[in-house]
């Protein structure tokens, strides 16, 4: 299956809750990941971000889509 979604994160299920309309899977993630972020220069200047820097990654998004493999 392809998706459009480069950032993969190694997960493995821990808990489902259902209703009749929505679900709630949570997820342990298992293997580290590595992120990016795209921001103005604007933005980049004025964090003073510069290679070998520690920061915190705050993920803002409206979906996390879970893939499994077909071979599962």
């Amino acid at each position: 299956m392809k998706y459009g979604a480069r950032n993969k994160i190694v997960a493995k299920v821990t808990s489902v809750k259902s209703d009749q309309i929505m679900s709630l899977v949570k997820f342990d993630v298992t293997s580290p990941a590595q992120m990016a972020s795209v921001l103005t220069t604007e933005s980049l200047e004025e964090l003073g971000l510069k290679v070998g820097d520690t920061v915190q990654l705050v993920i803002k998004a409206i979906h996390v889509l879970p893939v499994k493999d077909q071979g599962e």
